[in-house]
């Protein structure tokens, strides 16, 4: 282990380290701030909190103006005189609410559920109130996920390591950096995430949901062949541990196709679009946001496809369109979902209309 401060326990990998820190690197004047902030983990975590809350608001702020928290019922919270957010599929007067309450209403829910040690699956359920709308029970996306990120986080982060509510705020963590454009970070949480529970001997399940949000990353960041690697992996894991018919395996479906969409790889993403859009269709429903990205992810394969006929351009386009009413009645126009589908469709009704142009003079 390395050195650590006597006064706030911060660690060091040395003394020549810890030197340069209290003489240049400013830890003089925030050693009693980390101290009474509970420590150095606790006092980084409190915050980017606090910063992530300050984003969210301001990136909201058109969309809240005059409105007031349907859970608090004020316009400024009490206490931290935070402004509004709403990042859900929310729409008129609903959905608006302080992150702050936000985070205090799922804090209770899961804390109820664990002084009454009610099962696993009612646990869960309560757990989803911190990633999910109350009011319209979609998933919260972008910056508003990243701040109640931090707010799980901080808030069970002095928790034992084989502590489950740890473990889920790491992965709400790693999520909220990821669908708020933080990469670096959220690749740094879930490579922790993975190392720690590889080194604890979490089961095969855990295993693979993490390896399933880290494999999201690397695409992201660039590192194709990598993510279709460890992506192919999660799947076969999942088909194998959860069967068929699991939300798990449809969403490492999802992502395995994606994978192969970015590699360029049509024909070979069709397949496990074509094995799963129909189970997930009769076990999730249409409307499910799981089934619907499905169905982009084989439309795109099928405009983006070189080969394609124009049966599959007229297939890509009608699925689309179908989607994007779904997309606009279920989450609304603003979320990120509904605006990719659109974008989408544009992007194959274009193809379409290139293939099915007659050239100039009529010749076909």
């Amino acid at each position: 282990m390395g050195k650590k401060c006597g006064r706030c326990t911060t660690r060091y990998c040395g003394p020549a380290c810890q030197e340069q820190h209290w003489k240049e690197g400013g830890h003089d004047k925030l050693c009693k701030k980390i101290k009474k902030g509970g420590g150095a983990e606790q006092y980084h975590a409190n915050d980017k909190y606090a910063q992530a809350v300050i984003v969210a608001v301001e990136k909201c702020a058109e969309d809240t103006k005059g409105q007031t928290c349907y859970i608090c019922t004020e316009d400024l919270h009490w206490k931290t005189k935070e402004g509004l957010v709403r990042g859900c599929a929310c729409r008129g007067t609903a959905g608006f609410a302080h992150v702050s309450c936000l985070a205090e209403q799922a804090k209770i829910l899961v804390g109820d559920a664990e002084e009454r040690n009610l099962d696993c699956k009612v646990k869960d359920d309560k757990w989803e109130q911190w990633w999910t709308c109350s009011l319209c029970e979609q998933n919260y996306h972008g910056v508003v996920v990243c701040a109640l990120g931090w707010a799980c986080w901080k808030t069970y982060l002095g928790r034992l390591e084989t502590d489950q509510a740890r473990f889920k705020a790491m992965t709400l963590l790693g999520n909220g950096l990821y669908l708020a454009g933080h990469l670096a970070a959220a690749l740094s949480v879930r490579q922790a995430e993975l190392a720690m529970k590889l080194r604890l001997g979490v089961s095969e399940k855990g295993i693979l949901a993490v390896q399933g949000n880290l494999a999201g990353t690397y695409q992201v960041l660039g590192r194709v062949e990598h993510a279709l690697s460890m992506r192919q992996e999660v799947y076969s894991g999942c088909l194998r541990v959860f069967g068929k018919e699991n939300r798990n395996t449809f969403i490492s479906a999802l992502n395995y196709a994606s994978s192969l969409l970015k590699n360029k790889q049509f024909e070979d993403a069709k397949s496990p679009m074509r094995k799963n859009i129909p189970v997930a269709r009769r076990v999730l429903g249409e409307s499910n946001d799981i089934t619907l990205k499905m169905r982009c992810i084989y439309a795109r394969v099928l405009y983006l496809d070189d080969s394609a006929t124009l049966g599959d351009l007229r297939e890509a386009v009608n699925t689309l369109e179908e989607m994007a009413q779904t997309a606009r009645r279920v989450l609304g126009g603003a979320h990120p979902a509904t605006v990719d589908n659109e974008k989408y469709l544009r992007w194959s009704q274009a193809a379409l209309r290139a293939r099915d142009t007659p050239p100039p003079g009529g010749v076909s």
